[in-house]
């Protein structure tokens, strides 16, 4: 009798044990760094986020990519467990497109856009037929469409959304010829043609042309529809590194300082309320 109260002891000492242990390793089925994905644009703030998280016993290694497809696809894959480079509706299209079951765990900032030229002072200027660049992805040529129409260059049919095609321009008094360019390539397009739709955030980190010199800027609502997203997959959403993480980039005065520093007044703070 003895001997069996002896073990049903150990036994539930073992259990009481085990469960404490994973109380104290929350992330023990996520072995290694918190490894998050990113491209230039937002790399330097991520990067002041990282060392702030090393402060507080979190590793976390931060992935830079060169191509927009490359942190969504590694990113379903379990590869990496956290992507921030995008707006929600280019995710929609890509995970239709591409079948990922990725979802947005958390909002981040939104970089001003607006239309560039090194050819001309005005937008009046622009020449018929005047090469126009935009973003070669359906969503942000879209956006791109949107912004030629708020700056009067063409007109759109009532009611294109998001998802704008050339189909849906009425009217293009000046002829322009619009170029579809890969996103990462806009800022280097600028050089090439006559104007370009610009992402602040990837002019800074090219240099091609002052960020601050644009024709023309999209307005300020109309760019807080492309704010940008953590990134996750289901089974990785609720791990509590990556909250800490995305609770690290939101309110570290050193995070702040560096977004100031690096974009000054050209993006908002989306979680923060107007």
């Amino acid at each position: 009798m003895k001997a069996l109260q002896s073990i049903r002891k150990l036994a539930r000492t073992l259990l009481l044990a085990g469960l404490l242990s994973a109380i104290a390793s929350p992330a023990t089925a996520a072995s290694g760094p918190l490894k998050v994905g990113t491209n230039a644009g937002f790399a330097a703030p991520l990067e002041v986020a990282v060392a702030e998280a090393k402060k507080q016993g979190l590793d976390v290694k931060l992935i830079e990519f060169t191509d927009p497809v490359s942190p969504n696809v590694t990113l379903a894959n379990g590869e990496i467990d956290l992507n921030y480079f995008q707006h929600s509706l280019f995710l929609d299209v890509v995970k239709k497109e591409r079948g990922l079951n990725l979802e947005p765990v958390a909002i981040g900032i939104v970089n001003k856009t607006g239309l560039y030229s090194k050819r001309y002072q005005r937008l009046q200027d622009l020449p018929n037929g005047a090469r126009v660049a935009l973003a070669g992805d359906p969503v942000n040529f879209a956006r791109g469409l949107h912004l030629l129409q708020d700056a009067g260059l063409l007109k759109l049919k009532p009611g294109a959304g998001p998802r704008a095609t050339l189909n849906d321009i009425i009217d293009n008094p000046r002829q322009l010829k619009l170029l579809e360019i890969d996103f990462h390539q806009l800022p280097l397009a600028v050089n090439e043609v006559d104007l370009a739709h610009g992402f602040t955030h990837f002019l800074l980190a090219s240099g091609v042309i002052d960020p601050k010199s644009a024709l023309h800027w999209e307005s300020e609502s109309e760019s807080r529809k492309y704010g940008i997203h953590f990134v996750a997959h289901p089974k990785s959403k609720d791990d509590p590194r990556v909250a800490q993480f995305v609770a690290i980039y939101q309110n570290s005065p050193a995070v702040r300082a560096e977004l100031d520093k690096r974009f000054g007044d050209l993006y908002f703070r989306l979680w923060e309320k107007n």
